[in-house]
């Protein structure tokens, strides 16, 4: 999709069976100069909705090795923009954002390599305006940026689904004052299947100490105190749900912050199981 006189940056989109939300994705970036979705195989209609409206499908099949896709991505596909914009499928890009973008890559003070944008994060279709901040490196200069080789391709249930870290960046990163929407359409017990994977990953890395403190380099301060303290799944909670005020979120701020807490707690669990077992 090739929008002249937009914002000259390259929307990157990461899909994989979002039927139910790629159109919503595509027409939030109707901004940027381009739009690129990188598909790892969709089958659910997807690609016929990308197709339709005009945007430019990469397929993208995971050989078991890495690269995975975002680092791929940057090695493989060519960007016709000196700048371009990561996002999931169940993101979307405000107006407000847009317009920020746009100040920042056409300012002649434009002397960074990456910025931070913070979440606006929905639970169960819930926006939670109050609990854990989340932020995402995702407004890059592609020539700066490197995501991080991890040697954990044996971690169980991961496949091509790509670890809790940051690109490395190679120049200034800022931090945006716009938001960028996360609202997943995906069910409770995906999101449970989902983070059960993650689980599994991170007790992976927990067995193998270098690569643990390879990974946690690119994770926040407040990142690695969790990792390194046993008692992870309390501490996340009584910062999400009460220092960060998310009992102001209701039902789902409590759903939220203990389902966060609790894969916390089977993270240790899974380790000490991989210990024992062994």
């Amino acid at each position: 999709m090739q929008l002249l006189g937009k914002i000259p940056v390259t929307a990157v989109i990461f899909s994989l069976n979002e039927a139910a939300n790629i159109a919503e994705c595509i027409y939030s970036l109707n901004e940027f100069e381009s739009i690129v979705v990188v598909d790892s195989g969709s089958s659910d209609g997807t690609l016929g909705i990308c197709h339709e409206l005009g945007v430019r499908v990469v397929p993208f099949t995971w050989n078991g090795h890495y690269p995975k896709k975002r680092q791929w991505t940057l090695e493989n596909v060519k960007f016709s923009t000196t700048w371009i914009f990561f996002v999931d499928a169940d993101e979307r890009c405000t107006p407000k954002l847009s317009q920020e973008i746009t100040k920042l890559v056409n300012s002649d003070e434009n002397d960074f390599a990456a910025a931070k944008i913070k979440l606006d994060y929905y639970f169960c279709d819930k926006q939670l305006r109050f609990g854990h901040t989340m932020w995402k490196t995702v407004l890059l200069d592609p020539v700066r940026a490197r995501y991080p080789l991890v040697d954990d391709l044996s971690a169980k249930g991961m496949g091509e689904l790509e670890g809790h870290y940051q690109p490395q960046i190679s120049g200034r990163t800022i931090r945006l004052k716009s938001k960028l929407v996360h609202r997943d359409k995906d069910s409770l017990d995906s999101w449970v299947e989902r983070h059960i994977r993650y689980a599994n990953w991170e007790a992976y890395l927990i067995s193998k100490p270098e690569l643990r403190n390879e990974v946690l380099k690119h994770k926040t301060l407040g990142g690695r105190f969790l990792k390194f303290n046993r008692f992870q799944g309390l501490l996340y909670f009584l910062y999400a749900y009460v220092i960060r005020l998310g009992f102001l979120d209701g039902r789902a701020g409590f759903n939220f912050a203990f389902g966060k807490s609790c894969y916390y707690w089977l993270i240790s669990a899974l380790a000490r199981e991989g210990r024992t077992s062994k």
